[in-house]
């Protein structure tokens, strides 16, 4: 079995806080089994990285845990965050800062994890 997991957060933008928090919790349940664990941000969910963004999300009605919380856990357990470059030069302003933990990775370092029979990757 592999224990190394990457993950690719495409789709889910912040109109959908509800669909991010899926991949978040899979990476800390792949992290609970002691895998090591990235996630890539590519396309319009780079905007979860962008300063404030995940803060005023929530992907409940009743806002018990905002996305910036789910983040803050995923960072805490220690799975670094990468942004795609042509993502950020697409969908982050030039007045806009990423998270300070974000990384940058572009789509030959998560294309190079799927290549890699030690590494799993999902997509969402």
């Amino acid at each position: 079995m592999s224990e190394r997991l990457a993950i690719l957060i495409l789709n889910p933008t912040p109109a959908y806080p509800e669909c991010v928090v899926t991949p978040l919790v899979h990476a800390l349940a792949a992290r609970a089994l002691d895998a090591e664990v990235e996630i890539h941000f590519a396309g319009p969910a780079v905007r979860w990285l962008v300063e404030g963004v995940a803060a005023a999300a929530w992907p409940t009605a009743t806002r018990e845990k905002s996305v910036a919380a789910f983040l803050g856990e995923v960072l805490a357990a220690g799975v670094p965050l990468f942004a795609c470059g042509m993502a950020r030069a697409a969908w982050v302003a030039a007045d806009e800062t990423l998270l300070a933990q974000a990384g940058a990775a572009g789509a030959t370092a998560f294309v190079a994890r799927t290549l890699d029979p030690a590494w799993r990757t999902l997509v969402y």
